[in-house]
């Protein structure tokens, strides 16, 4: 039965796209509590620019958007040879994955520390690793949230903006459709973890 699922190209494929897609999406979740200086690291000054009123602003970014762009890529391949219903099916099995993968470090953080083990990194600077380990893995039920139905909102946008982009262009211009999705399920995304994270949180 194995022997035939993986002699299939198209299900081999499948497997293949889902298993990249499926490991960003988890290690875009569990990256997105560490913020980084965009400027700093790629060796530069802060810019310290002002918007609105909002003064010594720069480019502060959540490292969950390092693999992010990998995943829109994929649910426009994914799209392109399975269509919309393989992008909507694959999306809810991560969102549960996600689920299930916040759910067993929830439960991580409940474990009462060994003792030992609780200063054992204090000459590397982290006097508390118990403590360290809640700050990091714990995020909150808001951001999690509003990650996660970012994350489905995002992704049957991009299917169905690729899809009806599709079928105006034909088979031509994938670059088009896929840039165009992208950017609006993009804009989508951010906007709805923004307001359930930040607003209702």
């Amino acid at each position: 039965m194995v022997t035939n699922l993986l002699n299939n190209k198209a299900t081999k494929l499948f497997l293949i796209l889902a298993g990249i897609f499926i490991a960003n999406a988890v290690v875009s979740e569990i990256t997105g509590v560490k913020i980084f200086s965009l400027e700093n690291t790629l060796g530069f000054e802060s810019l310290n620019y002002s918007i609105f009123g909002e003064q010594n602003l720069s480019f502060n970014l959540t490292a969950g958007v390092l693999p992010w762009p990998i995943i829109f890529v994929f649910t426009d391949i994914i799209n392109e040879y399975y269509g919309v219903k393989g992008v909507k099916f694959l999306s809810y099995l991560t969102s549960g994955l996600i689920v299930f993968v916040f759910l067993i470090l929830y439960i991580t953080i409940q474990l009462a520390p060994a003792n030992w083990w609780v200063a054992s990194q204090a000459a590397n600077g982290v006097p508390n690793m118990q403590a360290a380990i809640h700050v990091i893995f714990g995020q909150g039920l808001f951001i999690i949230m509003g990650s996660i139905c970012a994350f489905i909102v995002g992704q049957i946008s991009d299917a169905f903006i690729f899809t009806k982009i599709k079928k105006i262009t034909g088979e031509k211009n994938i670059w088009l459709r896929a840039t165009v999705s992208t950017l609006f399920s993009q804009l989508i995304d951010s906007y709805v973890v923004i307001i359930i994270a930040f607003y209702f949180g």
